[in-house]
C-alpha cells in the first residue's frame, strides 16, 4: 500500500510548475508517484519497472554509469515532472520507440501521472505540452510522430489527448492463459484444416493477410508493431540477435484452398525467450475465416503448451469472434488499452 501524502510539504516558496526530470534526485519520488497513480491497472511488468526505478535511485555513485546503459532511465530522463512546493506531484516520460524497419522515427509518451490530491488543475495537460515541445525540438522533421496508450475506459485522459491532437488507432485487449488453466477436451473434434509452418518465401502472402486483418488505421498488428513488410521478413541481423539472446519465433499458417491457394488465410506467431515468463501469441485471421481457422490455431497452441507455459496475447478488442474463442480456451482478459498517435 503506497502512501504519498502531500500534507508534509517542503518549505513554502519553492518553485512550482514543470521542469525536466533530474535522474540523480527524482527516481525514488517518481517510483512512489507512478505506483500510486497506476495502482489499479499496473501489471507485473509495471511492478518490475517500479522496483528497477527504486534500485537505480539507491545506487549512489554507480548510478550514472548504469543509467547510461538503461533504457528505462533514458526515457524517464527525457521527461518532465511537476513540482508543487518542492514535492513531485506529476510526471510524463518520453521514450524513443523501437519500431520495425521502415517506420518513421517515433516517440512514446508514458507514465503520465498526477497525484490524486492535485488532479483537475491542468497539470497533466501542461506536462504533455512540455513533452510534445521536447519531441518537436528533438525531431529532425517538421512533422514528428508520438504514440501513447491509455487504459480503456478513461474518458478524462482520452479527452485530454484528443484535444492535444492525438488520434485513436484502436483498442487492444491483453489476454493471459495460465499453464495451470483447465484443460480443454482435446479429442477428435479438431477443425478440419491443415496447419503448417510458414516458408520464408511466403512473407508477402502473410503481409497481405495483415493488411486485410490488421491495417495500420486500426492499430496495426499491435503495440509497437505497425503493419510493415519488415515485420514479416526477418533480417539476417535479427535472426542472429534472436540466436544469441535465445529468443525464438515460430510462424504457423493456414493456406487458402482452390483459387485462394496462394493466400495465407490465418497465421499464428509463437514467440518465446529464455528469460521470459510466458509465451507470446499473435493471431491474424481473415474475418470470414476467423471462427474456423482461429479456433484451429488456438486449439493447437493451448494443447501444446498446457502445463508447460503461460500464454499471453494482444488482440483487437472489437474482434468478437476471436475474443469469444479466447474465453472458451481458458484465456482471461487482463486490461484493454487504446492506442493513439500524434502526427501534426
Amino acid at each position: 500500500m503506497i502512501s504519498l501524502s502531500v500534507n508534509d510539504k517542503a518549505a513554502s516558496g519553492r518553485r512550482s510548475g514543470p521542469r525536466p526530470v533530474n535522474l540523480r534526485t527524482d527516481l525514488g519520488a517518481l517510483a512512489d508517484l507512478i505506483e500510486l497513480a497506476f495502482a489499479d491497472t499496473m501489471d507485473s511488468s509495471g511492478r518490475a519497472a517500479i522496483r528497477e526505478m527504486r534500485a537505480l535511485g539507491s545506487m549512489g555513485i554507480a548510478r550514472s554509469l548504469v543509467m547510461g546503459l538503461n533504457e528505462m532511465a533514458e526515457g524517464i530522463g527525457l521527461g518532465y515532472v511537476w513540482v508543487e512546493d518542492g514535492q513531485i506531484v506529476g510526471n510524463a516520460s518520453i521514450y524513443p520507440a523501437h519500431l520495425p524497419r521502415g517506420a518513421p522515427r517515433t516517440w512514446i509518451i508514458a507514465n503520465v501521472a498526477v497525484h490524486p490530491e492535485f488532479r483537475g488543475r491542468r497539470i497533466a495537460r501542461a506536462l504533455m505540452e512540455s513533452c510534445l515541445g521536447a519531441i518537436r525540438a528533438r525531431s529532425q522533421t517538421p512533422h514528428p510522430t508520438a504514440i501513447l496508450q491509455v487504459v480503456d475506459p478513461n474518458p478524462v485522459a482520452l479527452h485530454l489527448y484528443e484535444r492535444l491532437g492525438f488520434i485513436a488507432d484502436g483498442r487492444f485487449t491483453h489476454w493471459r492463459r495460465s499453464a495451470a488453466a483447465r484443460a480443454m477436451p482435446y479429442g477428435d473434434e479438431s477443425p478440419p484444416v491443415t496447419i503448417t509452418r510458414r516458408r520464408a518465401g511466403e512473407w508477402r502472402a502473410e503481409y497481405a493477410l495483415a493488411l486485410r486483418a490488421r491495417p495500420d488505421a486500426a492499430g496495426g498488428v499491435g503495440w509497437l508493431r505497425p503493419t510493415l513488410p519488415s515485420l514479416f521478413r526477418q533480417s539476417l541481423l535479427s535472426r542472429i540477435s534472436d540466436l544469441f539472446s535465445l529468443r525464438s519465433l515460430e510462424r504457423l499458417i493456414i493456406r487458402g484452398e482452390g483459387q485462394d491457394s496462394g493466400q495465407i488465410r490465418a497465421s499464428l506467431w509463437i514467440e518465446s525467450g529464455f528469460t521470459s515468463s510466458s509465451t507470446q501469441l499473435t493471431l491474424l485471421c481473415d474475418p470470414d475465416t476467423s471462427a474456423l481457422y482461429g479456433e484451429a490455431l488456438l486449439r493447437l497452441a493451448t494443447a501444446r503448451y498446457r502445463l508447460r507455459a503461460n500464454l499471453t496475447l494482444e488482440h483487437p478488442a472489437d474482434d468478437d469472434v476471436i475474443n469469444a474463442l479466447l474465453k472458451q480456451y481458458g484465456f482471461t482478459p487482463q486490461r484493454t488499452l487504446m492506442h493513439m498517435h500524434w502526427h501534426p
